[in-house]
This record gives structure tokens, sequence and C-alpha cells, in this order.
């Protein structure tokens, strides 16, 4: 069996590119709900995994690439994203993200935390990082701040 050494920015991205995939794809995408304190009912996938949506992205762009995608993964689809636990189907769609689809919810790109386990971990809620907040989705697709209050409207 033949080892090569991985090396120049081109090989460290490709690297990066495997990793994120591996863990953030999914066939097709089920965003439910799930509840617990202090942030009352936030978006997780059917899994049970928290998605976050990131302040420095805007106008439902992603801003989170390169290294900012190893600890935040995009929530990957190659399918339609589902409707599950009676969230409206309308507010989910997909953006273009290289060769791939990230799935959005009311326009804001989703992502998952590498730290959060098990299911329904919140470990993410509310870090700095990467140029912007990170924070777990109300079912009206605004942030939802550590200590439970929602985003005001224009807060991205």
């Amino acid at each position: 069996m033949e080892y090569r050494r991985i090396t120049g920015a081109t090989g460290l991205a490709a690297l990066a590119s495997l990793a994120f995939s591996a863990a953030a794809w999914s066939a097709s995408v089920e965003i439910s709900a799930h509840s617990k304190a202090p942030f009352g009912t936030y978006l997780t996938d059917s899994a049970g995994r928290t998605v976050y949506m990131f302040t420095a992205d805007k106008n439902g762009t992603s801003d989170c690439k390169g290294s900012c995608t190893k600890p935040w993964q995009p929530v990957l689809t190659t399918g339609t994203p589902k409707a599950g636990n009676g969230r409206e189907s309308g507010a989910l769609s997909t953006i273009k993200r290289g060769n791939a689809e990230q799935v959005t919810y009311d326009g804001r790109p989703l992502y998952y935390f590498i730290r959060d386990k098990p299911a329904n971990s919140t470990a993410g809620e509310g870090i700095t990082h990467f140029g912007g907040s990170w924070y777990v989705v109300s079912p009206s697709g605004k942030g939802i701040l550590p200590d439970g209050k929602v985003l005001a409207a224009g807060s991205s």
C-alpha cells in the first residue's frame, strides 16, 4: 500500500472538504423541532442533531468557508429537505455550495457543530467565532440567545 503526504493549500482544502462532507451529508435532511430549557423550541435534524445559524451570513449566502467548515459543518443534502415534527416545509430550501446543496431554513444557511454529542446537545450555542455568532434556530427562523430570548428582527 502506498501512502502520500498531503501538502499545500489545495491538498489540505480537499482533506477538509472530505472531513466535513462525510459527516454533514445526508441523502435527504429532515428538519424537526426539540424543546429544552432555556431555549424553548429549536430546530434539529431527524437524528436530534442541533442546527445553527451564523450571524455573518447575509442575504441567504454562507460566509462560513475554509477552516470555518471544520467545526461548523454545513448541513448538506442531495435531496429536497423535508419538514418534520410540525415544521413548515415552505421555510426549507437549499443554496448552492460548490458541488453540493446546503439546507436553509427561512433563508438562513444551516450548520452542525462538531462538538455536539449526544443528540440534542447545544454546545455551539452563543459561540462567537469566524467573524460572527452561532445560535440555535427557532421555528420562526430566528436565532435563540443563550438566555432563551429570540434575536430581534434585523439582528442577523
